[in-house]
């Protein structure tokens, strides 16, 4: 009898400790081809001899990542699903949305913020302002004169731009488009002046002259464009232009497996050559916090993007 309590005891023990005792799924809440599933996909690659499973990416995009983040919800609770999304899931949503199929605070676990992004302010190059303090004196001469691309209500350019209006006091005239990859070729076009982007989607136009930058967002000026100022050090400093990439698993996952996810994730994160080439040249700050350190991340995001989202006025249905 002894015996049989023994080996059940270390059976036990053993499963607790085997994770992942299956494939892994990695359900990315956007759809192929963008930033966020490049990074999954190089990420899944890296942990598959890891782990000794099959690390597969899904692509399950739709209604602004409810779609990926409710079929993770009700995946099940042995950790081998994670969610991999953008702040737009845990610090937006809950505030832009009356109601939605989880709780986004009860039904998950953050495991790791995996990169942050900052965002230019971007401009038509015919645009009669080089600089902020110049954008805005436009802003005050003619009112509603100029006008803001971003993709959809609610989304980071969006807010970021009903931010800026807020505090400078000046009247800019939002154009929602239906897709992110639809604003900066608006800029371009001439269509908006104005529109709020990453810097691998504008470091190519800036380049080519076909855009201009007013701004950056974050506490610092990015390495790979030091001539740009942030809205912090011009004296906006709540006008929030980031979004980053996190992992999250179901709640009720066990704690070895969010353990590993965030131990060997943080080791790809720190690998030399992957951080500079795939992270750090491409204007992504690394983060790669710890499970209570993204809580601790989350609650203050969500506080500051639920501020914005009242004073834009944002609702979704």
């Amino acid at each position: 009898m002894k015996l049989i309590s023994g080996l059940a005891l270390f059976l036990v023990c053993f499963a607790a400790h085997a994770w992942p005792v299956k494939p892994v799924r990695i359900v990315v809440a956007y759809p192929p081809g963008g930033g966020i599933d490049v990074m999954a996909r190089q990420i899944a690659d890296k942990l598959t001899p890891s782990w000794g499973q099959p690390v597969v990416v899904e692509n399950r995009p739709g209604a602004n990542t409810i779609v990926a983040t409710d079929a993770v919800a009700r995946s099940g609770t042995d950790g081998h699903t994670i969610l991999m999304t953008t702040d737009a899931t845990f610090s937006i949503n809950p505030h832009l949305y009356a109601k939605l199929p989880y709780d986004a605070q009860r039904d998950f676990i953050p495991v790791t913020m995996l990169v942050l992004l900052h965002q230019f302010l971007v401009a038509h190059p015919s645009l009669p302002a080089n600089t902020l303090p110049e954008l805005i004196a436009l802003a005050k001469s003619k009112p509603g004169s100029i006008n803001y691309a971003s993709y959809g209500s609610g989304s980071q350019p969006h807010l970021a731009g009903e931010m800026l209006k807020n505090k400078a006091g000046i009247n800019l005239v939002h154009v929602p488009y239906k897709g992110i990859s639809l604003a900066v070729p608006a800029v371009i076009a001439g269509e908006v002046q104005l529109t709020f982007a990453g810097i691998a989607t504008s470091t190519p136009q800036l380049k080519a002259g076909r855009i201009k930058a007013i701004a950056i967002g974050g506490p610092q000026r990015s390495p790979l464009f030091p001539e740009v100022p942030t809205f912090t050090e011009l004296g906006y400093p709540e006008v929030e232009t980031h979004a980053w990439f996190g992992l999250f698993v179901p709640a009720g996952s066990p704690k070895e497996a969010v353990a590993r996810i965030y131990r060997d994730t943080k080791k790809i994160l720190d690998e030399s050559d992957f951080r500079q080439k795939q992270l750090i040249d491409k204007g992504y700050q690394v983060v790669g916090n710890s499970p209570d350190e993204f809580v601790n991340y989350l609650k203050k995001d969500s506080e500051s993007r639920g501020r914005a989202v009242r004073i834009s006025g944002a609702k979704a249905e």
